[in-house]
C-alpha cells in the first residue's frame, strides 16, 4: 500500500480534493434552500439534476477524450465545476439551481473517467488492486472531510459556497502536474439490456432500485434534515454517518460473500435495511438513534451496490465484463434520477419521514425480488465465484469495469469444478467462465 500512496499520491489527493467539494454542495444546497424558502419538491428536482447530468456525463466524455484528449477535458471540466459552485450564491433560484447541478453533474462524470483512467494506467498488475481500495477509501474521505467543513461558515451567505470552489480547482494542480502521461482511452461496445438482464435479472432489477436508494441519501438527507429542524452540525454529522458506515462495513460483508449464496446476504442486509428505515418512520427517535440509523443505512447500502455487481459478474464472461459494467452503471443511473423526485413527493404527502419511507421501500423491493430470485435459479458454489470487490457508487464505469476484472482474476484457494448443474454457468480448465443458460424469469 505504501508503494501505492508513493507512486500516485498526487491522483488520490486530487479526487479526496474533489469529493470535498462534490460533498459540501451536495449538503450545502439542502440546507440554503430552506433558507431561500424554495419548497421541497422543487429541491428534490434540483437534487435529481445532478444524476442526470451525472448519466449524460458518463456517455459523453468517452467522445469528448477521443476528440480532444484527457488534459483538454480535464481541465475544461474542472473549471465548470469551480464556476458553477461559486454561481449557486449569486442566484439562488430552483430553476437555475436546477440547470447547474445537470452541468456539475456532467462535469464530475467527466473529471471522474478522467481522473480513474490515468490511476489505472500508473499501477501495475499488482498493485491495481490496492490502488482501486485506496481510490474508494479517499472519496469516503472526502465527503466525510466535507460535512466536517460545513461547520465552518454561516450556510446563508457565500462562504461555504467558495470554499469548494477553491478546492476543486487546487483538486486539479497535483493531478495535472503529474509525472503520469495521459493513457489510452479506448471505447467499451455495450452490451443489449436483454442480454444483460438474462445473465442476471437480481443485478438489473437491483442496481435500478439502488440507484433510488443512492440518489435520495446523497441527494436529500441535507433536505429531510432543514425540514426535520436540525442545526447545521447536525446534519452534517448525520450525512458524514452514512458515509462512515459505508467504509466499515464494505470489508468485512465483502469477506462474507465470497463464503456464501451473495443473494442470501442481499436478501438478508436489505431486509435489516428495510426494518431499520420502518423503525425511524414509525417512532420519533432521538438524533443519537438517528447517527445509528444513518450508520447501519450507510454501512447496508454500499455494500448491496458492490454486491450487486459482483452477483452479475459471476455469470458473465470475462469478455463480458466492461460491456455489462457500462450497462449496469446505465440502468443505476436511471434510478438515481427518479430518488430524490419521488423522496421529495413523499415527504410532502407523508411528512418529513416520508424519507426514509422511500428507502426502506426500495430496501424491502431489493430483499423480496432477490428471496424469488433464489426459488428461479440455483446458486453457484462459493468457489466457483469471483471476489468481492468494493466499489463507490460514485465511481464510473471505468473504476467499475477494472475493479470486477481485478477480483475476477484472484486465485480460488479450492479446485474449480469443471462442470455445474443446468443455470449456473461453468468453469474451463483455465478458470474463466462461460455464459451460463439463461433460465425463465
Amino acid at each position: 500500500m505504501l508503494s501505492v500512496l508513493r507512486n500516485s499520491w498526487p491522483l488520490l489527493l486530487g479526487v479526496m480534493l474533489l469529493m470535498v467539494g462534490n460533498g459540501m454542495q451536495g449538503t450545502l444546497l439542502g440546507i440554503r434552500g430552506e433558507i431561500e424558502n424554495i419548497s421541497t419538491y422543487q429541491m428534490s428536482v434540483v437534487m435529481s439534476a445532478y444524476f442526470l447530468g451525472f448519466l449524460f456525463g458518463s456517455r459523453l466524455t468517452p467522445e469528448l477524450i477521443r476528440r480532444v484528449g484527457h488534459v483538454r477535458v480535464f481541465a475544461a471540466l474542472g473549471s465548470l465545476i469551480s464556476a458553477v459552485l461559486i454561481l449557486y450564491a449569486t442566484a439562488p433560484n430552483w430553476v437555475a439551481w436546477t440547470a447547474m447541478r445537470v452541468l456539475i453533474g456532467f462535469s464530475f462524470s467527466g473529471v471522474y473517467i478522467t481522473a480513474e483512467s490515468w490511476l489505472n494506467a500508473s499501477s501495475t498488475n499488482e498493485t491495481r488492486g490496492q490502488t482501486l481500495s485506496a481510490y474508494m477509501i479517499v472519496q469516503a474521505i472526502g465527503i466525510i472531510g466535507a460535512q466536517l467543513l460545513m461547520n465552518t461558515g454561516d450556510p446563508s451567505g457565500y462562504f461555504l459556497f467558495v470554499i469548494p470552489s477553491v478546492l476543486v480547482s487546487v483538486a486539479f494542480t497535483p493531478i495535472l502536474l503529474s509525472a503520469a502521461p495521459a493513457p489510452p482511452f479506448e471505447t467499451t461496445q455495450r452490451m443489449s439490456f436483454a442480454r444483460l438482464f438474462a445473465a442476471s435479472p437480481l443485478g438489473c432489477v437491483g442496481m435500478f432500485l439502488m440507484g433510488g436508494v443512492f440518489s435520495a441519501l446523497f441527494g436529500m438527507a441535507s433536505v429531510w434534515g432543514t425540514r426535520a429542524g436540525l442545526s447545521v452540525r447536525e446534519i452534517s454529522a448525520f450525512v458524514a454517518a452514512i458515509y462512515v458506515g459505508g467504509l466499515l462495513f464494505q470489508y468485512p460483508i465483502g469477506w462474507a460473500s465470497d463464503r456464501m449464496d451473495r443473494r442470501l446476504l442481499i436478501l438478508g442486509l436489505a431486509a435489516a435495511g428495510a426494518l431499520a428505515m420502518a423503525l425511524v418512520f414509525v417512532t420519533d427517535p432521538g438524533f443519537g438513534v438517528l447517527l445509528v440509523m444513518a450508520v447501519l443505512i450507510g454501512g447496508i447500502a454500499n455494500p448491496i451496490y458492490s454486491l450487486l455487481l459482483a452477483y452479475t459478474n459471476d455469470y458473465l464472461d470475462n469478455s463480458d465484463m466492461a460491456s455489462a459494467s457500462a450497462g449496469l452503471l446505465f440502468i443505476n443511473g436511471l434510478g438515481a434520477i427518479t430518488g430524490p423526485i419521488v423522496t421529495g413527493w413523499l415527504m410532502e404527502a407523508v411528512g418529513d419521514g416520508g424519507f426514509f419511507l422511500y428507502i426502506g421501500l426500495l430496501m424491502a423491493a431489493i430483499s423480496g425480488y432477490a428471496g424469488w430470485r433464489m426459488t428461479r435459479r440455483a446458486g453457484l458454489p462459493t468457489e466457483q465465484t469471483g471476489a468481492f470487490a468494493v466499489l463507490s457508487p460514485s465511481a464510473t464505469m471505468f473504476a467499475v469495469e477494472v475493479a470486477l476484472e481485478a477480483a475476477q482474476d484472484l486465485p480460488h484457494t479450492d479446485p474449480l469444478p469443471t462442470e455445474t448443474g443446468t443455470g449456473t454457468g461453468t468453469e474451463t480448465e483455465t478458470g474463466t467462465k462461460t455464459q451460463p443458460e439463461p433460465e425463465g424469469h
